[in-house]
């Protein structure tokens, strides 16, 4: 699986990308091959120097279907609506979603061994 990451900069005018926010929806929304969409406001950075204001990820089952998304008629426009409403202050990543759950990492983990002298 591949994910477009989309992280928002904090310095935009957040009136105008809020408000704009729903048109950009409207058009990742209806890219081909999108099977999730996740998005993150960031209330907290622990450590770094980037903070981003929101993080946005689009998920696909390929790299391929990724960029044939992004070519598509509704990428273009949702690209060309993310620049309007961020003024070009946005960063944009594709990585290979690699998941794992909490369960089956545990399968890993050794038991403590218990001291029973006391």
């Amino acid at each position: 699986m591949f994910k477009l990451m989309i992280l928002i900069e904090p310095e935009i005018e957040q009136e105008a990308f809020f408000e704009g926010w729903p048109r950009f929806l409207q058009h990742a929304e209806q890219m081909p091959g999108l099977e999730k969409l996740v998005t993150a406001p960031v209330h907290q950075t622990l450590f770094g120097h980037y903070q981003p204001l929101m993080v946005h990820e689009l998920y696909f089952e390929s790299r391929e279907a990724l960029e044939l998304a992004l070519a598509s008629e509704h990428g273009v426009a949702a690209g060309k609506t993310l620049q309007e409403i961020t003024g070009g202050r946005v960063s944009l990543l594709v990585a290979a979603h690699l998941e794992d759950s909490g369960q089956n990492l545990r399968r890993y983990h050794t038991k403590p061994e218990t001291n029973s002298e006391g």
